[in-house]
């Protein structure tokens, strides 16, 4: 099974501190990449959700944003930075001795200053394991709406490994007939030179000419890598990157088969697999 590197999440939790809503989106990405937004009151929790992350997800940008909605009244109990005020208070009678004119503190602005009054640390380590189990249950929403993604995805690409098949069956089916045609065009040309043939040498530039426009192996070549796809998508380890290296080889495929072609019908299925391919890749740049 494959997994979509594309989804959304979204849950809520409420607690004497408030409402906690965190969000959870992710795109398609090289590596995983994951920013956050957070209240000032988890920021201390972020390496942990970030580590949370990278348990569960390989590859993808995923942003996830965390809001807080403090219920009037209810907020923890609060502290006052016995240092921080120390310090600011140091700084404001330093201040007060260069400055001549003399100015009285407001004890408000004071208790403003940032770090001077926080919640009681009962309070923050409550929000701080609510804010943890929250994106926990939001994580697993998400990593089940990219397995659905991916799903999706792997059955859009089944069905285009089956077409391609076919063509490549098409193709294959008229390589006799392709061969033989070149042949008798070949005789008729000599035909009309009206001249002495060596019939050995004739028979051997008539397998050399044969030999450059078999494309034989190229039809090997993307059977093989048809199955490969299938085995990737079937497998349980993640298959973007790998998926992506095939599609690659499989559009190198159909264009030697396109440059080799002297069918006409030959040359539209390579034009045709080379659409397919291409509608391929661009879902495999969503699978993690």
């Amino acid at each position: 099974m494959i997994t979509s590197m594309t989804g959304f999440a979204r849950r809520e939790a409420a607690g004497p501190w408030g409402t906690l809503v965190c969000e959870l989106r992710s795109v398609n990405h090289r590596f995983l990449e994951s920013g956050f937004r957070l209240p000032d009151e988890l920021r201390a929790a972020e390496p942990e959700l970030r580590q949370c992350l990278m348990r569960e997800l390989k590859r993808g940008k995923v942003d996830c944003t965390i809001s807080l909605r403090a219920v009037q009244g209810a907020q923890g109990a609060l502290e006052v930075n016995a240092e921080a005020l120390e310090r600011l208070l140091t700084r404001v009678r330093e201040l007060a001795l260069s400055v001549p004119a003399q100015h009285t503190v407001n004890l408000l602005d004071v208790l403003r200053w940032p770090g001077v009054v926080r919640e009681s640390s009962i309070a923050g380590e409550e929000l701080q394991g609510a804010a943890k189990a929250l994106v926990g249950e939001t994580l697993t929403d998400l990593v089940a709406a990219r397995n659905r993604e991916g799903e999706r995805l792997r059955d859009l690409i089944e069905q285009r490994c089956g077409t391609l098949a076919g063509l490549v069956t098409q193709v294959r089916a008229r390589l006799p007939e392709v061969q033989q045609r070149v042949r008798a065009r070949l005789n008729e040309r000599l035909a009309e030179l009206s001249a002495q043939i060596d019939q050995e040498r004739l028979e051997q530039e008539l397998a050399l000419l044969v030999q450059r426009l078999d494309v034989d192996e190229e039809l090997d070549r993307l059977c093989g890598h048809i199955d490969e796809i299938r085995r990737a998508t079937a497998g349980t380890e993640p298959a973007g990157r790998r998926l992506d290296f095939l599609m690659q080889e499989l559009n190198r495929e159909a264009n030697t088969l396109s440059s080799k072609s002297q069918d006409l019908e030959t040359t539209r299925a390579a034009v045709e697999m080379k659409v397919i391919i291409e509608q391929m890749r661009e879902q495999v740049q969503n699978v993690e």
